[in-house]
């Protein structure tokens, strides 16, 4: 790779996409280089690092707007400051890729990073109500609002949500924000096997009781209460006594191991490919028990798979039912033979490479990103 651009605004921003245009030359979409998963990109390396800082936050109006290149964690200071949080709970991706970055806000949006709360408050991309980005032509688009009311025209929101940088590079994204809890508790099962923890996750997403974590790991089962104290200390108890033919649970006050879940540090540092799989909740168990010998962890009530798995092993082949299974962590051999990405089905593919051409006709943001694996599974 050639030596990297590092633009200071907007519209220097844009001036450097043209000018890759019009030389042909692809551009390698860097953000804190945190969540950074696909092969090896040729272009020339473009950091988001200068384009940083709250722009506005609002906490009457549960509104906050930063530049692409601000640090997650300079947010969510600034939010704790106020009482506030991201509702989505980010996850942060530096233990399992064993990157050094900063997670930033462009790298956030871009890959929908969503955590265990997803189940209760919805992804990431279901707290961003407006973006500015820079497409391939090199013409600035701004989409949605700085207020929630704002909902007119196309959605280009969700749109550039997960797109990876391969539609437009996101220059400025406006959350919005909840209250954080007061009180956090889990009550904890140990000893489920697969299927008696999907069952018992799925049965405590059922309750009144506002479940807003279900994983499960090592034979572990972890269900997380938040809220107010006296909230918190009446639904956990009641929780228990409403998934009793589960088992006695014990509850763990605080925190507990919910960043861990969130960041998968179990396979930080280990042998094998890393993959995260979406499935109906439901289905989860039943892959995880059909992708042995790869170690699994669920989350999301069984609504996401992670398993490490070795790198010959055909994971899409394995899954058996309909779903999404993602490549995090690979060697490039590994990469190359299996694809980063879950192949898209024909109509979807179809519209998908519709959509680049539209956003970058000349294909230079994050070229070959998205591209097919060598092998599909029949």
């Amino acid at each position: 790779m050639s030596a990297g651009l590092l633009p200071e605004s907007e519209a220097e921003l844009a001036e450097m996409v043209r000018a890759a245009g019009a030389a042909g030359k692809g551009l390698a979409i860097r953000g804190g280089g945190t969540r950074g998963i696909g092969r090896a990109i040729e272009g020339t390396p473009l950091s988001l690092g200068g384009l940083a800082g709250i722009t506005l936050y609002e906490p009457g109006a549960l509104t906050l707007v930063a530049r692409a290149g601000t640090p997650v964690e300079e947010i969510e200071a600034v939010l704790a400051a106020e009482g506030q949080r991201l509702p989505f709970e980010p996850w942060d991706g530096r233990a399992m890729a064993g990157a050094n970055g900063v997670p930033t806000v462009g790298g956030l949006a871009a890959t929908n990073a969503s955590g265990p709360r997803r189940i209760e408050v919805g992804a990431a991309r279901d707290s961003m109500i407006g973006v500015r980005f820079v497409d391939g032509t090199g013409a600035v688009v701004r989409n949605g609002g700085r207020v929630m009311k704002n909902v007119t025209g196309l959605d280009l929101v969700k749109l550039l949500a997960g797109s990876h940088g391969t539609l437009g590079i996101l220059t400025e994204v406006a959350f919005k924000v909840l209250p954080a809890s007061m009180e956090t508790a889990s009550l904890v099962f140990d000893g489920h096997d697969l299927e008696t923890a999907g069952h018992a996750m799925r049965a405590a997403l059922a309750t009144p009781y506002g479940v807003s974590g279900a994983a499960h790991g090592g034979g572990r089962t972890w269900l997380r209460i938040e809220g107010f104290p006296a909230s918190v200390a009446h639904r956990t108890k009641a929780l228990g006594s409403a998934l009793a033919r589960f088992g006695s649970g014990r509850v763990e006050p605080g925190p507990g191991d919910w960043a861990a879940i969130r960041d998968v540090t179990a396979f930080a540092g280990r042998q094998g490919a890393l993959w995260r799989i979406s499935v109906r909740p439901s289905d989860g168990p039943g892959v995880a028990a059909r992708l042995a010998p790869a170690e699994v962890m669920l989350d999301w009530a069984g609504g996401l798979v992670w398993a490490l798995a070795p790198e010959t092993m055909d994971v899409r082949a394995a899954l058996g039912v309909p779903g999404h299974a993602t490549l995090m962590r690979a060697s490039e051999a590994a990469k190359t033979a299996w694809g980063v990405f879950h192949p898209e089905p024909g109509p979807v593919a179809a519209l998908s490479a519709g959509l680049r051409a539209r956003f970058d006709p000349q294909g230079i943001l994050n070229p070959g990103l998205m591209a097919a694996p060598a092998k599909v599974a029949a």
